[in-house]
């Protein structure tokens, strides 16, 4: 539910992408599809068509759009490899690319994976809450003809930019909306910049994508989309998704995590670290309440995580 304007909002001396242009490293900016900036489509219509364009998950994203992203700044740059850093489900497609897509591996220089997230066995977020009932509810909100979950529009950057200012008496409410998804952590919450970041969050996702997620908390694994037993047959020839295979990520991994992140709770955190054949670094955030959203966001991002990551990756 994030976009490539969160790599930008903490402005020129704080955010990543400027400091890694400092640096003198060619930068670029994805979207997840489905965002507010990846709508666009050869065929469909994500209004008009919206039953076939939001008929996806982050599976799609990693098989067939980050090896996309990868093709086009290579050929464009001409370089052999880049250097990937992910945030949450940035990540979370990049192990699927990786893993399914195994040929892929050779163009990785190095992957930082910031509040990375797989298994989501121990997610103490509410998204949590809906997985006993996940197959139930992608069928209530299609019913309804809800397929695109907490997209952007003009009332929510009404709502960010009004009601979450600063001097707003209600503000605290803002904040506690965002830590109650992704962990508490007032002391590195810059409330001055609520309104611009709720300006641009959340940036919708589909349906399928957050259920996706939610499937993997009963089950314990991580696996391909679950459509229920008859369909899974259909689909995959068993009665259960399979599952994404990270020992197959040959891509050197630096990890970062924080003790207070409530998507990518730590010992799910640390289930990825074991798997991982070649992983670097496993970074733990100096603070104990960091949280999911920090990595973006937080008031000292610049010395708790982009200093950090940009001295590994340039003497990497």
């Amino acid at each position: 539910m994030c976009d490539s304007s969160n790599w930008v909002l903490n402005g020129v001396n704080k955010s990543l992408s400027y400091l890694l242009a400092d640096a003198c490293f060619d930068v670029w900016l994805g979207n997840a599809r489905g965002n507010t900036y990846s709508k666009r489509h050869l065929r469909l219509d994500p209004v008009a068509d919206k039953e076939a364009f939001w008929d996806f998950s982050y599976h799609d994203m990693g098989i067939y759009d980050v090896p996309a992203n990868i093709d086009y700044i290579t050929e464009l740059t001409g370089n052999d490899g880049i250097y990937y850093i992910g945030h949450s489900m940035g990540t979370t497609m990049f192990w699927i690319a990786m893993s399914e897509r195994p040929e892929y591996n050779a163009k990785i220089k190095l992957m930082s994976a910031l509040a990375p997230v797989a298994h989501t066995e121990h997610m103490i977020s509410p998204i949590r809450l809906i997985a006993p009932f996940s197959a139930e509810i992608e069928w209530l909100l299609k019913m309804f003809g809800l397929h695109e979950f907490l997209p952007s529009n003009e009332f929510m950057q009404l709502i960010g930019q009004q009601l979450c200012d600063e001097n707003s008496p209600i503000q605290p409410i803002c904040s506690n909306f965002l830590f109650i998804l992704c962990g508490f952590n007032p002391d590195q919450l810059d409330t001055s910049l609520l309104p611009v970041l709720l300006g641009h969050l959340p940036a919708g996702a589909s349906v399928r994508t957050v259920v996706h997620y939610a499937q993997g908390v009963p089950s314990g694994t991580f696996s391909q989309y679950d459509y229920g037993t008859e369909k899974n047959m259909e689909k995959y020839g068993q009665p259960t998704p399979p599952e994404y295979d990270l020992t197959k990520i040959t891509a050197p991994v630096a990890l970062y995590w924080g003790e207070n992140d409530w998507l990518g709770a730590k010992p799910d955190t640390q289930r990825i670290a074991e798997l991982l054949p070649n992983l670097q670094r496993y970074y733990r955030i100096k603070d104990e309440l960091f949280n999911h959203l920090d990595f973006l966001v937080a008031k000292q991002i610049r010395e708790l995580v982009n200093d950090p990551v940009i001295e590994f990756l340039e003497n990497y």
